[in-house]
């Protein structure tokens, strides 16, 4: 404020931040908490000049201030010449410097801190990204080496030479860390710019919802505003038509506006079923890069990391080794068993050591020994019939390909608990009886041929080693 004597300035403070707290509540109930809470919440009063009568209202971006003055504008307008606090003409402007939360999506998923009210669950929510899921903290080995290091590279300050990233891995080897962490470095050197975090069902059901409420406009500029843009578990949208062709936009909206894209998967792109070819090119543009299981070397290294910071009661290097060994299937529930010696001990003061490890975690081990995937059971097949991993999804009928096709199924029958129609679907989206034929088949085969009950015998124990 200019021009006028410190008292003044004082006296024009209160007045204006009592108006606009009685503003602030009259727009919150006319246009909706979620639409208040997604455009106004964080603006700020500006400058304000008691000769012109103007106030500046302040806000987080050039696009946050210009979709406001469009859609609102009138309406603040009028309200402040209502409330007769010396105010004529209101400007609404991006601010100087930083300033209000980063905008980052709260998905519902564990990682990631819930909105405490649940009002907020409605829209975004302003969350601090989780300081233990940083780069630093990200125990890198020879099978999340190129993620890591693609994934600092999209976070940099330079412009990235790719993007999209997307990341493929299978549960618990570190996909969301890895957003986290990406989000976290970029928001350090970009604190104003725009960073939006869903899981890729939250996509969809907030598209479904903006179209029932016929206000997609909304949601497609608020995607739009990000100047990076994260995207969990894409595989769940697969069959949406309707909300991969809103994706499709989305991404090539942002990708031609320089705007960094990051998106997680089970699976590689081009073994996703169902999922638009489109999407699937673009995605497959940037740089895919994958998560594989973390091998004993790792496993040992990300415990070793967690036993550093544990402080009491001390883990011996028998109890380290046991864990490694036993619990295979992903590092969230590698760090979960850690985490329950460790919380034992520190509550009943007892010292661990091996066979109270053994005891405690007996039901985790026998869970880890006969864990195995479906995306397993293809990989391992296929090499040992020395074809391409990607035949078992395709149509391709030739004898060479559809026979061990059906051994694969039938392991994945026999040695997983997945459904006939989920075993069809990972199959290149075949129908169940499929899958039913290709079981009776090899069953048959066994019992007349010797070589494919050996076959069947080695791959089952290759894949429960």
């Amino acid at each position: 404020m200019t021009g006028s004597s410190p008292v003044q300035d004082a006296q024009d403070h209160a007045r204006l931040d009592a108006a606009w707290d009685a503003i602030r509540a009259g727009l919150r109930r006319d246009i909706g908490a979620r639409m208040f809470d997604q455009w106004l919440k964080a603006a700020r009063l500006g400058e304000y000049c008691p000769d012109s009568q103007t106030l500046d209202l302040l806000f987080a971006s050039d696009f946050t201030a210009n979709f406001v003055s469009g859609h609102f504008g009138d309406r603040i307008r009028m309200a402040w010449r209502s409330a007769a606090a010396g105010v004529r003409e209101v400007r609404l402007r991006r601010a100087p410097n930083a300033m209000g939360p980063r905008l980052l999506e709260v998905a519902p998923v564990q990682e990631l801190a819930e909105p405490q009210e649940s009002e907020a669950q409605e829209g975004p929510a302003a969350c601090n990204f989780q300081p233990r899921h940083s780069f630093d903290d990200f125990v890198t080995g020879e099978t999340n080496q190129l993620a890591w290091s693609a994934a600092q590279a999209l976070a940099g300050e330079a412009q990235p030479r790719f993007s999209p990233l997307f990341i493929h891995g299978g549960t618990g080897q570190g996909k969301t860390h890895l957003l986290h962490a990406i989000a976290g470095s970029f928001s350090g050197h970009s604190p104003t710019a725009p960073v939006l975090y869903m899981s890729a069902e939250r996509f969809m059901m907030e598209f479904v919802n903006a179209m029932r409420a016929n206000d997609t406009m909304t949601f497609k500029a608020r995607l739009r505003a990000a100047r990076l843009l994260l995207i969990d578990d894409i595989q769940f949208i697969a069959g949406k038509g309707s909300t991969q062709e809103e994706f499709l936009h989305t991404i090539n909206d942002l990708i031609d506006s320089g705007a960094r894209i990051v998106v997680t998967a089970d699976r590689a792109p081009q073994l996703l079923d169902s999922i638009d070819p489109r999407i699937l090119s673009r995605l497959a543009g940037g740089l895919v890069a994958d998560i594989r299981p973390a091998g004993l070397d790792l496993r040992l290294a990300i415990l070793e990391a967690k036993r550093a910071i544990a402080g009491d009661p001390p883990v011996p290097d028998a109890v380290i080794d046991f864990l490694a060994r036993s619990i295979r299937s992903n590092i969230r529930e590698l760090e979960g068993a850690f985490n329950k010696l460790i919380a034992y001990g520190q509550l009943t003061g007892r010292s661990i050591d091996l066979e109270f490890a053994q005891g405690m975690l007996a039901d985790a081990v026998r869970a880890n020994a006969r864990r195995i995937t479906v995306d397993e059971i293809q990989k391992v097949c296929a090499a040992h019939y020395k074809i391409d991993a990607a035949e078992m999804r395709s149509k391709r009928r030739a004898r060479a390909v559809a026979r061990p096709r059906q051994v694969a199924m039938y392991l994945a029958k026999k040695m997983t608990p997945r459904s006939l129609p989920e075993i069809g679907r990972i199959f290149g989206g075949r129908d169940h009886s499929t899958v039913i034929h290709a079981v009776k088949t090899i069953e048959e085969l066994r019992q007349t041929n010797p070589d494919m009950d050996a076959d069947i015998r080695a791959l089952q124990r290759q894949l429960e080693n």
